[in-house]
């Protein structure tokens, strides 16, 4: 991919990616913290140890028992680089962003289903998630996001009317009035009408990028900074490919190429592009969607799946994408992670797309294409002080304070025997 800075265009290539993510470590060892003065990796045992933005939490994943702070929340891209077009950007994308394991069932309902994440959608936007991945079917009369299978919604794999959903994003974009976000949906919805009226209804058409303006043969989209202007703020695509002339609703592979899902996506040294979509490195679409989550999520696992596998696969993407860098990565559980996680991995996929530095942070506004600050990186191993208490789950000191464990909300008792012998052959559904 080529970035043009003040008429400069640079390729990012495989090699620079290499260099930009390395994940040599060393030890390093450090006095406890705490009330709210810990950094990042120092040990901790609450959630007010840690300074803002970062949550304290361990990750038995990689042997780690005891908790330390770790990173959670994204840096804008266009808070330190402004002006360029969207697709030179990356944002971070929430596979199955409403599928939370904190959200309660239907009344009387034991819900069974998986679950990829473990906040609102309002606070996955104010940790700095853009783009959000939505199941939508019909059910009870309305439209609802569902975790289903076999485009069916049932009660027990139900979770709320989408509309309350979409007036999350609403309230986020009025009071963010410089923040884009796009929503991909899988699309199960089959009344006349039903997308359109349904954005309407949540206040959102106000924002809506219209499919006339996008780019249809692989050219740059619109700078943010027009975007903006124009309060064409807010991006969707579907699945259904008739709703592009029927709804307006742009039709997500026209416009989008993107790598497998499930398991296939983390497979090490492959990625293939999904059999919707075009070839990785195909000219004809400007936004390159990058998933990388396991066919079955499992929470204890992501903080392992976020750190040098997820930044090794960036390389590995970039490469079958003809060197060109994702727009989007698509992760379950995104705040789980052994330091940095994936809000350090997007940085280092905008650092030298955006400014040719190796990472975001060290990109300086206004400044020359190439012109970096010196910057310290995470390269060292957590503080395993022994002082720091035993610990269970992650704790959060930014938006979102998780008060059980997934592993309680996820699979009731009475309802396990039935999830592992009559779903498991269309477990496949459920992505």
């Amino acid at each position: 991919m080529s970035a043009c800075i003040n008429g400069l265009c640079r390729a990012v290539t495989v090699s620079l990616l290499l260099h930009l993510f390395p994940f040599s470590f060393f030890f390093s060892f450090s006095s406890a913290c705490s009330n709210g003065n810990c950094q990042m990796l120092d040990s901790c045992s609450s959630a007010t140890d840690c300074v803002p933005g970062l949550y304290c939490g361990d990750c038995p994943a990689v042997g780690r028992s005891k908790p330390v702070c770790t990173r959670g929340q994204a840096t804008s891209p266009t808070s330190i680089i402004n002006g360029l077009p969207f697709n030179k950007y990356t944002w971070l994308m929430t596979h199955n962003a409403f599928s939370n394991a904190n959200a309660p069932p239907l009344p009387g309902v034991e819900r069974i289903t998986f679950y990829n994440q473990e906040d609102t959608i309002t606070n996955q936007l104010q940790n700095g998630v853009r783009g959000l991945m939505l199941d939508m079917y019909d059910f009870n009369n309305d439209i609802w996001l569902c975790h289903s299978l076999r485009g069916q919604c049932f009660n027990f794999t139900a979770f709320q009317p989408a509309i309350n959903t979409l007036r999350e994003v609403e309230t986020f974009l009025s009071q963010n009035p410089t923040e884009i976000v796009t929503i991909i949906i899988e699309d199960y919805v089959h009344r006349p009408k039903g997308l359109s009226t349904l954005f309407a209804n949540a206040g959102l058409d106000k924002y809506w990028f219209p499919v006339s303006k996008m780019p249809k043969k692989g050219e740059d989209w619109p700078t943010v900074t027009d975007m903006v202007q124009e309060n064409h703020r807010l991006l969707v695509f579907t699945s259904v490919a008739a709703k592009e002339d029927e709804e307006g609703v742009a039709y997500q592979w026209r416009y989008i190429v993107e790598n497998e899902s499930g398991d296939p996506g983390v497979k090490r040294g492959s990625c293939p592009h999904r059999k919707e979509s075009q070839p990785l490195n195909s000219k004809s679409s400007s936004l390159f969607l990058m998933n990388y989550f396991p066919t079955i999520p499992i929470e204890k696992d992501a903080c392992k799946e976020h750190s040098a596998p997820l930044a090794e696969m960036v390389g590995t993407c970039l490469k079958s994408g003809g060197n060109r860098m994702p727009n989007f990565l698509a992760v379950n559980f995104y705040m789980r992670s052994d330091g940095g996680g994936v809000f350090e991995i997007l940085d280092r996929m905008n650092g030298p797309v955006l400014c040719g530095c190796q990472t975001l942070a060290a990109c300086q506004p206004g400044a020359a294409y190439g012109s970096c600050k010196n910057v310290t990186l995470q390269t060292r191993t957590p503080n395993m002080d022994s002082t720091a208490g035993s610990y269970s789950g992650g704790s959060y000191s930014g938006s979102v304070q998780f008060s059980k464990s997934l592993a309680s909300a996820v699979y009731p008792r009475n309802t396990v025997v039935v999830f592992c012998f009559s779903w498991l052959p269309l477990l496949i559904f459920l992505l």
